[in-house]
């Protein structure tokens, strides 16, 4: 076996798959109340609404009762949020960063590329939770037909290491005092009795880790035997792991993606269709999901192996984007993952054959020829973008309860700090 495939596994987790908003968010703002220590959450999207509120009032709640709290959003994916917003936050002593801020163009965000795409929560370094789901009301069901679809994955042991190390590295924190982290793991006790499944944290970025996240899917497909299932929300992926999916379908797996049937970038579902005919005839079946935006960034292998992260199959996750999956080995989070896709399948998919696809009108089949070539060379191009090295800036508390606060806890000098991999 490749030694990239074997490094970085580590084992002995509990696993608990969540799907969509109604099983994340309780669940995060539950770990987050009982947070004793430390809370680092990481995100692309977090919106001045229903939930986002929510979550903002927990982490106050948590930092007044003196849990070190520090919550990093995008500069594009958060654009909106306010100076009371934020405010009540920091004044709590939430420590709020913003990761490559950019002023609008003529009421346009301007900062399109190489954003920070994941979605990472860690609390009191023993348990963390790793997916594709926002703070945004757009994730439960109640937001109606544009709700969106997807999963996340909430873990306890070894592995949350790996992540709370590698959250610390990117806000630039110090991790807290030994003696006390000693305190608490004895007050809980230990990681004993969790479950076998193995697990590894990969991550995407523009330094080190260009193609982690890609590797992992290579070495599935390749030693993929019975079947695949593949759901991703914006796929066009590069011409390696197509040349994989398609060459596990010859060789007899049954290979099965799950894609964009009501996108909410028509785009995206533009792009993807090209592939279709060029998977289809080498047996790849092909589901587009109907009932509202698929939102998924998941995979399942055989009997054992699976991923959820914030990565899609597409050329900003996988060329420009910095992203974070975890991959999985376990029987039973496998069939748990598969089991929700099937169902998703059978219940609000339709198949895409040949007899059940539309006939494109000329101008599509020219377009989305454009759209192939541009997109399939994206990755070579990627290179060209604008290469500025993004910043995380901190949100400062307003001056009056920075001025409160100043003799009661350690200063963080709100700068403006490079980000590594970035």
């Amino acid at each position: 076996m490749n030694h990239d495939e074997t490094h970085g596994w580590k084992s002995g987790h509990r696993l608990r798959l969540l799907e969509n908003g109604e099983e994340f968010f309780p669940r995060v703002f539950e770990a987050i109340r009982a947070a004793r220590r430390e809370v680092l959450l990481e995100t692309f999207i977090l919106f001045d609404d229903k939930v986002g509120r929510e979550l903002r009032e927990t982490l106050i709640a948590a930092a007044q009762r003196g849990v070190r709290v520090s919550v990093t959003v995008d500069g594009y994916g958060s654009p909106d949020l306010g100076d009371d917003f934020v405010g009540g936050m920091t004044a709590a002593g939430v420590r709020f960063l913003v990761f490559d801020p950019k002023p609008r163009l003529l009421g346009m965000r301007t900062n399109l590329f190489r954003r920070l795409h994941r979605k990472l929560i860690v609390v009191d370094e023993r348990s963390a939770f790793v997916g594709g789901i926002n703070f945004s009301v757009e994730h439960l069901f109640e937001f109606g037909p544009a709700a969106k679809q997807d999963y996340a994955v909430e873990l306890e042991g070894p592995v949350v290491q790996d992540i709370h190390r590698f959250m610390l590295d990117s806000m630039g924190l110090a991790p807290l005092a030994p003696r006390r982290l000693r305190l608490v793991r004895s007050a809980e006790g230990s990681d004993e009795g969790l479950g076998g499944a193995q697990v590894r944290f990969v991550t995407r970025d523009n330094d080190e880790h260009h193609t982690d996240i890609e590797q992992q899917y290579l070495f599935a497909l390749r030693s993929a035997r019975r079947q695949v299932v593949i759901a991703n929300a914006y796929f066009f992926p590069g011409y390696r792991v197509l040349r994989e999916i398609r060459r596990a379908a010859r060789r007899g797996v049954d290979v099965r993606l799950v894609l964009q049937g009501e996108p909410d970038m028509a785009i995206a579902q533009m792009a993807g269709r090209v592939l279709y005919d060029f998977l289809l005839r080498d047996g790849v079946r092909v589901y587009e999901y109907c009932r509202r935006p698929l939102h998924a960034k998941v995979a399942v292998v055989d009997d054992e192996w699976a991923t959820v992260g914030s990565s899609n199959l597409d050329p900003l996750s996988l060329s420009l984007n910095l992203e974070a999956n975890v991959v999985v080995r376990d029987p039973y989070f496998a069939h748990q993952l598969r089991c929700k896709l099937a169902e998703l399948i059978h219940q609000h998919c339709r198949e895409m054959g040949p007899e059940h696809r539309p006939r494109p009108r000329w101008w599509q089949l020219s377009f989305g020829t454009l759209i192939f070539h541009v997109l399939r060379r994206f990755p070579a191009w990627a290179g060209w973008l604008p290469a500025h090295t993004p910043k995380l800036s901190a949100v400062p508390p307003p001056a009056q309860a920075a001025a409160e606060t100043a003799d009661q806890r350690p200063s963080e000098t709100p700068t403006l700090t490079a980000t590594k991999g970035a």
